[in-house]
Formats: structure tokens, sequence, C-alpha cells
């Protein structure tokens, strides 16, 4: 049982044992211990990244990952791991962007800028990072600082080399007015006496974190970013004196966070350049007449592609050009990842209705079809698999088509397409309207067709679009359905091919080895047998003069494999395993289109179709689309 007292209090101690408030000079004694607390934001921002672990992928040891990222060393952070998928390259360019900010080269001066379609996870990015802030450890600041500014911004400039090489760290940055003032006529410029505590970071309180959503041009005032002078204080002090000043713009309140553009360009130039001027020159203005503001903060912007592509034909804006890091964030192409996004977002929603096997996989593959750019090499379908690291296999061996040429021929694929929003509004809707609480790849089909006529597109957009769900689509579920339908007839359908697999290993090598087979049983020494193996490969049209060839190939493979340590099994070589599974099923082929079309089963038939059915269920269907399945397998498939 829960004790939510201890939970409550357990919590309460752990941040009062992060809180802290006492004088400067207390705080130099802890920057003397650990100098990381004094660290600027950029690199606060990668620690937090970072310190949730880095996998790296060894693609060596995943022929799948090998064919997409080839020998490209890729990373996967923690820090996003739960929330993106397909998007592994677009992360590291923007962690690669806080390691390099962090060590305070040139991009410690520029703007993050994301841009790509809609729905591509741009502002799921911002908030992760938003997020990822607030989570982490509070840091040390002035108290009662409207910048929540940097302690040892309190060192006197004459003094600040001592102190560097005593503390071992370089002091950036200035005291805010606000702070100058307090110092001057609150502690007679005892700076020792300045008390310090801990702050952290909060998106509702606007702690750190600020944000600025596109404001109407008529309306535009900068007060939004660097704050405004309170009118009703000019009776009692001067325009320039600091006690009129209220610091509660989003530069201001973003000071050692983070600072969001939502929409960037639809904001006034003079927007951009007070943007700029934060990052390279690392100040902003103060409201009214007071000097400039040190700001050392993390400015992220973003916006679609129409906006960027239209901010960039203007010439004039070649400045602010040069001051941004762009990193596009395309759709995910990756069709195992794609399906995770919609499982991920089903998962966190309050649906119960059952999802059958291949539903999501089904809108999946529509979705990215959109998205990708025509071939001469390869048609839509082909590229979607070459892309989601399968092998293609044509007449017995895989074939070579290079990713890396597919993807040169098409730079900006992934920026256009069906959103995930699309599709995630299409599976809601046939959950809604589902009416035994269970969603089929049927059904969702033609909810996909019922919204893609409803779309506001070119007519030869949405032509293309129908016929990836009429024809290409559904030619592939039938395909996958027909398989799995006639892999349901046979019990322990995966140990009979990891069977079939070893035997195969085990004479091939024998034939390629010139070597003989120990049989187990008996002890005695047999040749390898040629019948055994041609009856496998002749599922794959290997002819007798290449089956030397192929023998030598998969032996090769599976040494290679196990020398770099990989899994051995009936999987790991694609056109091996088509060989094997078509083996196993063409069997039983006949006898399940007999028993599935038959309308009044004998005896023995029923027992069949009974056992598939359960065979089904176990693999995640229940009796409802069960029923749907096979119906629509007897109408559309094996038609004679």
């Amino acid at each position: 049982m829960v004790d939510f007292s201890q939970l409550i209090q357990k919590d309460r101690e752990e941040r009062i044992k992060k809180h802290f408030e006492g004088t400067f000079l207390d705080y130099l004694e802890i920057v003397k211990k650990d100098t990381s607390v004094c660290m600027l934001a950029h690199e606060r921002m990668y620690r937090t990244i970072v310190d949730q672990e880095v996998e790296i992928i060894n693609t060596v040891e995943n022929p799948r990952l090998r064919r997409i990222y080839g020998n490209d060393v890729i990373k996967r952070y923690n820090f996003f791991k739960d929330n993106f998928f397909g998007i592994d390259k677009v992360l590291m360019k923007i962690v690669r962007y806080f390691n390099t900010a962090a060590m305070k080269g040139e991009e410690s001066r520029q703007v993050l800028y994301l841009v790509g379609p809609v729905g591509a996870g741009k502002s799921s990015i911002m908030e992760a990072l938003k997020k990822g802030l607030e989570m982490s450890d509070p840091i040390y600041a002035i108290k009662g600082c409207p910048m929540r500014e940097e302690p040892l911004h309190l060192v006197p400039n004459h003094l600040r080399e001592k102190f560097e090489d005593l503390l071992n760290v370089k002091i950036e940055g200035d005291l805010c007015p606000v702070c100058r003032y307090r110092l001057k006529n609150e502690y007679d410029g005892e700076f020792e006496r300045f008390p310090i505590e801990t702050v952290d970071f909060s998106i509702r309180s606007r702690k750190g974190i600020g944000v600025v959503p596109p404001v109407d041009p008529n309306n535009q005032d900068t007060s939004v970013l660097v704050g405004s002078v309170d009118i009703s204080k000019l009776d009692l002090y001067p325009e320039d004196d600091p006690r009129v000043m209220s610091l509660n713009g989003a530069f201001n309140v973003g000071n050692r966070g983070i600072v969001e553009f939502i929409e960037v360009f639809k904001n006034e130039v003079e927007y951009l350049h007070t943007m700029i001027t934060a990052t390279q020159e690392k100040s902003i203005p103060a409201p009214g007449k007071s000097s400039m503001i040190y700001f050392d903060g993390i400015i992220v912007a973003h916006s679609n592609e129409a906006e960027w592509n239209k901010f960039k034909s203007d010439h004039t804006n070649e400045a602010i050009l040069d001051r941004i890091v762009k990193i596009e964030v395309p759709y995910c192409l990756e069709l195992n990842e794609e399906i995770k996004i919609y499982n991920k977002t089903l998962n966190k929603s309050n649906f119960t209705a059952h999802v059958a096997p291949h539903t999501i996989e089904v809108a999946s593959m529509f979705a990215i079809l959109t998205r990708l750019t025509p071939s001469n090499k390869v048609n839509p379908l082909i590229k979607l698999k070459i892309y989601n690291g399968e092998e293609i296999v044509e007449k017995g061996s895989a074939k070579k088509i290079d990713i890396q040429e597919l993807r040169e021929e098409a730079p900006r694929e992934g920026m256009t397409g069906i959103s995930p929003r699309f599709i995630m509004k299409a599976l809601d809707q046939a959950i809604a309207e589902s009416e035994h609480d269970c969603i089929n790849p049927i059904g969702l089909l033609e909810t996909l067709i019922k919204e893609v006529k409803e779309l506001s597109i070119g007519d030869d957009t949405k032509k293309s679009y129908l016929n990836f769900l009429q024809n290409v689509i559904k030619k592939e579920y039938n395909e996958i359905l027909e398989n799995e339908v006639t892999k349901a007839f046979i019990h322990g359908y995966r140990e009979q091919a990891e069977d079939l697999f070893n035997n195969y290993l085990d004479h091939a090598e024998a034939y390629v080895n010139k070597t003989k087979i120990k049989d187990v049983s008996t002890g005695e020494e047999l040749e390898p047998d040629e019948t055994f193996l041609k009856s496998i490969e002749e599922q794959i049209n290997i002819t007798s003069t290449a089956a030397k060839g192929f023998r030598q190939d998969v032996t090769s493979y599976m040494f290679y494999v196990m020398r770099n340590g990989g899994k051995i099994d009936y999987t790991c070589y694609q056109p091996l395993k088509e060989a094997i599974e078509k083996k196993l099923t063409v069997s039983v082929r006949e006898l399940s289109r007999v028993v599935t079309q038959t309308k009044v089963r004998d005896k023995e038939q029923k027992e069949k179709y009974n056992a598939m059915v359960e065979e089904m269920k176990k693999n995640g269907y229940c009796e409802h689309c069960c029923n749907v399945i096979l119906k629509y397998a007897s109408n559309n498939l094996w038609k004679d």
C-alpha cells in the first residue's frame, strides 16, 4: 500500500536539502568546491540532456539499422527516448548545437531555429527542453534579482582576474541595473554581504523559461521581450532610475534558462533584431533610458517552412540569417518508428478499444508513402521498406539498392505529406465509430479513404493518396494477411522455422567446406543432403547453378554475424528467412484457403478452423476482429 504522507515528506525533505540561502561569501565557498554551479545556460542544457545517459548504437550488431544508417555512429539520448521516434539524426544535431555552445564556440551566440512541416515535432522538442530544465537542479542567484542573475556578477571588474584565478572559473556578465542600485544603496558597495539563494525553473511561473508567441504587428511592443517602465512610478523617480523598471519581459524571465519564439517570422523585424542582439552581444536593451543588460540564455525559435522561405528570400534579412543555426525537423520516414508514435499517443489516451494487428502499421504505411519523393530506381512501397531497413529480395538474393543515393536524389524528403495528427484523427474517428469497441485494418482503410476525400489538397495529390490506400497498401495488407492466416495453421511455427534454419545451416556449411555431417542419433557421418537444401532454395527460385554461391553467401554471412557478436536465428538473413517461410507455408496454403472459404465444414475442417482462430487470438486478435478478418480473407484472398 502506498504511504502518501511518506512520499510527500520525502519530497519535501529533498527540496529543503536543495534550497540554499546565504551571503555571497557563502556562495564563494560553494563555487570553490564545485565550479559547475556557475555554468552558463547552454552548458546546463547540454548536461541536462546527456546526464540521462546516451546509447551508442552499434550498427554492426543490428543488420536492420546498418541498412538504414550504414557505418554512421548513432546516438540515442534517454532524454528524448520515450517521446521522439524516427528523428535520431535531428536530435543528434540539436545536442551537437548545445555541445559546441557549451564550449563557448560561435554557436553559443546564435539562435537555434527549428523548421519543418506541421506536426513534425518542433513544438514537442521545445516542450521537452523546457521540461528538462524544470526537472533540473535549482541554480544559485542573487536574491530578489528580476533577472535571477549569476552571483559572481557582484565581483567588481578590478577584482575579477584575482577571483577567477582563485576559483578557477571565468566570470562573464555584469550586474543588472536593479542589483547595481541595491548594491550601492542597500549594502554600501559591500558585495560580500549581498544575499544569495537557490531558485528553480518553472514554465507556469515564468522562472527561467520565457515564451514569445507571435503578436499582432499593429500592437507589437518590445516590452514583451525586455520589460517596460512603470508609469505610476515616474512621478517619484527619474526615467533612468532602476526603480521604475518592470523587468518582466521574455528575455528577463528567460535569463539563465531558455526563451522560445513561436512562429518566429510572424513577428516584426524589430523583434528579431532584439533577439539577435540578445544572442550575439549577450545583452538586451533596458526599458527606459538605462544601459544594456547582460543576458545569458538559450534562444530557440521555430516555424513552418513557408515562413522560413519567405523570410529567407528577402536579402535585407541576411544579417539575421547569418546568426541562425537552422535544423530541419522532417516527418518520420521509418515505418517501425512511425508505428511507435501512434502507439505512444493511443497509450496516453483513455481509449479502451482493441486494436487488431497491423492496424497501426497500415496507417503508418500510408503516412510515410505520402511523404516519400517518387524515384525512378524503385517504386514507393519498395522505397518505404528500404527506409525501414528491410532487405529487398529478388530472385533469391538481396537486391542492392543504395539508400544514400535515394536520399541524395530527394533532399527535401519528409518535409511534405500527411502529418501524424491527420492519422491520429482518423484513428480516433475509427475508434469512436466502432460498434464492437475494436478497430482493424480494413475499417481503418475505409476511414482514411473518407478523410482523404475531404482534404483540401490538389486533385493530383488526392488521386495519389487514394491510390496508396485503395491499391498499394490494400495489396500489401492482403499479402501480410495471407501469410498470417496460413501461419496460423502451423502449430509451433517459429520452432519449426528455427529447426529448418539450423538444418539448412548444418548442411550448407558441410557442403561449402566439403565435410560430412554427424547424425546426432546414430553418430553416423553423412554427406550433406542436397535434396533438402534444394527444397528450401527453390522457394525463392534459386537455380542449381546459383545454389553453390547462395550457400557460400549464407555461411559467410552467419560467420560474420557471429564474429561481431550478433544473434543467429532464422530471421537474420532475409533471403533464407523468406525461403524458410515459403517452405513452411506452401504446404498448408491450399488447406487454409479451403477451410477459410468453406461455408459448411466437416468435423476435421471445423477442428482445423477453430485451431487457426485460437492461434490468431494468441497473435493479438479478439473474437470480433478475428471474424471480420477471416470473412475478408475468404472474400478477397485466394480468388480462383
